[in-house]
């Protein structure tokens, strides 16, 4: 028993809407209050520090107003309770002013034991601010610290001792307005933004979304093809390439159903035409017992015309099988192949079209003559075809021209025509099938199946650019490699 090795959910079909959160928009509205908190608690580092030091100095001038009135008034100190009110009202536990050569003490009222941590308002540094700011949010309220700095203009210091709690509790407060406010600015922000991208690059994607999904329901229908957003940007632009491609792949879907509708038509009709050339064949095998010269002159035309005729019913639907028959190589003489070619195509002499053979008898090829009879056949007829309803402008007759070369082991074939040229439409799409036809109501097979047989011997074709108007197609056919024994048993003596 063979288990299926494609995934569980390979025919799954794909999801036809998704969440609010797991969509683009939920994502973009969520990643935006994020990243706007991010900047905040970046903003928050070193306000939070520069607001400690704020207030520190706050308190510092506060009390340096009151501390300069006192030290006026020399040699004078001020009773326990003035000093205790004092401090009361700064906040502090000791005042003191001091000078190069002496230090006053203001006022102090239970001068504490011990003091947690010192800091100079004047000078410090950004890291410093930030880490003592961290330190008195999140472990201060119970601790002693001496603070000072420069009195005003004068070369003193105010120094004064002071608990923590009002500062952390500060802190606390101003930390509590700046979360409330940086969630206040997300959300607006977010959804200023949200609004913005939505209009933006959401909706235009959804549409697109919406546009593929009803398109892989049903690809044959017109009203499921996008309508191409206007603008320059880069989802207008992909809005229309998609809209384009679904174009091109309507129009393709159309040409396969056109093809397999054409399969079937082609089979049929050749099971029928098989049975009747097999008749006709059997027929014309008598012509040669006849004695009439005019039969004898035209019998072993028509034999081979319907011998190819039979051959072509037997291969003829193996350009929609993707590949032609092997080739079965030899050396054949070119010129009488193309002659034959002349012969089948039966140019009135009245139509004023000549057909020129510009090939030396020793010129050969190492080709399948059937395949090479067909390619070269293909190229002439389309030319008559474009020769017959053309008259050149500048009095030129109307001639197809077939010359052939070898150079070394390549034997290269050129057929060129006085005809109107390759629209150019069908330079486009050339040797493709059903788009590369250069007259309407063409189906364009000549060229792709004339390419596919030259491929198969290994050669190329070309449209080649002349400065004459007309048409020159260039096929170069390499002989079959030489195989290193044979080489070797030709080269012993």
């Amino acid at each position: 028993m063979v288990e299926d090795a494609r995934p569980a959910n390979a025919s799954a079909k794909p999801r036809a809407a998704v969440g609010f959160l797991r969509g683009l928009s939920g994502k973009l509205l969520l990643l935006t209050v994020a990243f706007v908190m991010l900047a905040e608690v970046l903003i928050f580092v070193p306000s939070v520090a520069n607001m400690r030091i704020r207030w520190l100095q706050d308190r510092l001038n506060t009390v340096a107003a009151a501390a300069v009135v006192v030290d006026g008034l020399q040699n004078v100190e001020l009773p326990r309770a003035v000093q205790r009110d004092t401090l009361m009202a700064t906040g502090t536990k000791a005042i003191v002013i001091r000078r190069k050569d002496a230090s006053r003490m203001i006022a102090t009222v239970d001068m504490p034991p011990a003091i947690d941590g010192e800091y100079d308002i004047a000078n410090f540094t950004p890291v410093a601010a930030i880490r003592d700011a961290f330190d008195t949010l999140l472990f201060g309220g119970k601790r002693i610290v001496r603070v000072y700095g420069p009195l005003g203009e004068s070369d003193a210091t105010i120094e004064l001792v002071m608990k923590d709690a009002g500062l952390r509790k500060a802190m606390l407060v101003y930390s509590r307005n700046v979360f409330l406010l940086s969630i206040a600015i997300s959300l607006i922000t977010a959804a200023l933004i949200f609004l913005a991208i939505n209009r933006m690059l959401i909706v235009p994607i959804r549409r697109m979304t919406t546009s593929m999904q009803e398109f892989s329901e049903e690809p044959s229908s017109p009203e499921r093809l996008l309508v191409p957003p206007e603008g320059g940007d880069e989802l207008a632009v992909a809005g229309q390439h998609l809209a384009s491609m679904q174009r091109e792949l309507q129009k393709t879907l159309k040409q396969q159903k056109s093809l397999a509708e054409l399969g079937l038509a082609v089979s049929k009709i050749n099971h029928d035409m098989r049975n009747i050339l097999s008749s006709a064949q059997l027929i014309s095998d008598r012509l040669a017992d006849v004695d009439d010269p005019v039969v004898k002159r035209f019998a072993p035309t028509l034999l081979r015309t319907i011998d190819r005729a039979v051959g072509y019913t037997q291969e003829v639907l193996s350009y929609g099988r993707t590949a032609e028959a092997e080739p079965h190589r030899r050396f054949v003489a070119l010129r009488p192949l193309v002659e034959d070619v002349a012969e089948l195509l039966a140019i009135d002499r009245q139509s004023g079209i000549d057909f020129e053979i510009q090939i030396r008898d020793d010129v050969v090829v190492d080709a399948d003559s059937e395949q090479l009879f067909r390619v070269v056949h293909n190229i002439c007829r389309n030319a008559v075809e474009a020769l017959t309803n053309h008259e050149p402008e500048d009095g030129r007759s109307r001639s197809i021209s077939v010359s052939a070369m070898r150079t070394g082991s390549v034997v290269t074939i050129s057929i060129d025509d006085t005809g109107p040229g390759m629209p150019a439409k069908a330079r486009e799409n050339l040797f493709a099938a059903f788009r590369g036809s250069a007259r309407s109501g063409g189906t364009g097979l000549g060229l792709a199946i004339a390419r596919e047989l030259v491929l198969a011997h290994g050669g190329t074709i070309a449209l080649v650019e002349k400065p004459t108007p007309g048409t020159l197609f260039r096929i170069e056919l390499p002989d079959r490699p030489v195989p290193l024994d044979a080489f070797r048993s030709k080269a012993r003596p």
